[in-house]
């Protein structure tokens, strides 16, 4: 009876909007919730796949840059999971401008802009999530830790440690677990007293009471000075005269130590995703437990061929590596990289320590190493990538500073390589 009733009043607001510039060129035409990871999924993924395991199934997926992607996904992956006649349902929503005729200025103007479509589901309890992070959390328990408190904002709240808390709203506590101080990406984040290598942080999950909100939120609209943020206005505004609890991040993923990643820049990204292809990762994408839902594209299954010709050094194989349903591996080898879905590896070439986004299709003796690859994007014969920083970069390739690169979807790209040319007889598949 208590999860029926948690379903039944209580609506959950997820901000899939961010612009995501420091992903760029992954994010140059989608969202960053929309961006692809682990082959077969996207970020948005993981919350999603939360909310639908924490029976959390009344959603408002607020969107806004480059939506296109994010609303093909959620239409193609998820509509089916959610049935309007039971009450449930995933509605993508754009801005309206309904109240302003701007972009949203901040968390809560997100919230804010959207206070119609809300209202009109008459929600006791609204859940604000993230769209843009990688972890594995039942909201249930948080959602009734807030009722059982009458807590007007209770906090997903995470430990970081103190060199890590500045990206993050820092908090402070009491011993029954009150927020009595709060700082949004403090210089100095303040440590907890029984540990002072670690900081209590802001997951960005968020209960409120409804109509708390709506007079938080309103209120808010009217400051001038205000930046319209949760973490920077209405969470530090509301500490002294209302209830902020903060909840401890109770992890899903089942491992030692706590996951949970906003994979915000290129590098963040790439280390994610090559933890998935270790002995034991961090993220268990293999736990019937907890399963992370995604679409699962109509393709056969993954195909290495040219093994068969003894001791040849055409020979389809992949290492440490993920490797997605329709992917052709055609002689060439794969190493310690993710292999998405439709993604064709053609003879003698490699691919060490990379991202192959869907459909990407590599030529013949082409070597790639620490390289992220768009969707769709060819890679023509006998071409090197990711071996000469320099050399790639002025080629006009995103080279971050650890030296990973990047080639976005679209790219036109020339053959490159030291190497000598093929001959004419070795030309073929």
């Amino acid at each position: 009876m208590e999860r029926v009733a948690r379903m039944r009043d209580t609506l959950t607001v997820i901000l899939a909007g961010g612009r995501g510039s420091r992903l760029e060129p992954l994010t140059r035409d989608r969202a960053k919730p929309a961006v692809p990871f682990g082959g077969l999924y996207r970020i948005i993924d993981f919350v999603l796949s939360n909310c639908l395991n924490s029976d959390m199934r009344r959603l408002l997926l607020l969107t806004q840059y480059k939506a296109q992607s994010l609303d093909r996904h959620i239409n193609m992956a998820w509509r089916n999971y959610f049935c309007r006649e039971l009450g449930e349902f995933i509605d993508v929503v754009p801005p309206q401008q309904r109240i302003a005729g701007n972009w949203y200025s901040g968390t809560a103007d997100a919230v804010y802009q959207n206070i119609y479509a809300i209202e009109r589901e008459q929600p006791e309890h609204i859940v604000i999530l993230a769209g843009d992070h990688i972890y594995k959390m039942n909201y249930g328990p948080m959602v009734d830790h807030h009722r059982k408190l009458d807590a007007d904002i209770t906090i997903g709240a995470l430990r970081v440690r103190v060199d890590e808390a500045r990206q993050f709203g820092v908090m402070q506590t009491d011993l029954d677990g009150r927020v009595i101080g709060f700082q949004e990406k403090p210089e100095n984040p303040i440590a907890t007293p029984e540990d002072p290598e670690f900081c209590l942080a802001s997951m960005g999950i968020y209960v409120f009471n409804a109509r708390f909100l709506y007079e938080q939120l309103c209120a808010d609209a009217t400051r001038m000075d205000s930046d319209h943020d949760f973490g920077k206005n209405i969470i530090p505004q509301a500490i002294d005269s209302h209830l902020v609890c903060a909840f401890p991040f109770l992890d899903e993923n089942r491992k030692s130590d706590a996951y949970w990643r906003d994979v915000g820049t290129i590098d963040a990204y790439y280390e994610a995703t090559m933890d998935l292809i270790s002995i034991d990762p961090q993220l268990n994408l293999y736990d019937k437990h907890w399963p992370v839902r995604a679409f699962q594209p109509m393709l056969p299954p993954p195909k290495f061929v040219f093994g068969s010709e003894g001791i040849s050094t055409r020979r389809g194989t992949a290492m440490d590596s993920l490797v997605c349903q329709g992917a052709i591996i055609s002689g060439g080898s794969v190493a310690r990289s993710v292999i998405g879905p439709g993604v064709r590896i053609n003879s003698y070439s490699s691919v060490e320590d990379s991202i192959l986004f869907d459909e990407v299709n590599v030529g013949r003796r082409s070597r790639l190493r620490r390289v992220i690859v768009d969707k769709g994007v060819s890679i023509p014969p006998e071409t090197e990538i990711g071996f000469d920083p320099i050399a790639d970069a002025e080629r006009g390739f995103k080279v971050t500073e650890s030296g990973l690169v990047v080639i976005s979807r679209g790219e036109l790209i020339t053959p490159h390589c030291p190497a000598e040319p093929a001959t004419v007889g070795q030309a073929g598949v």
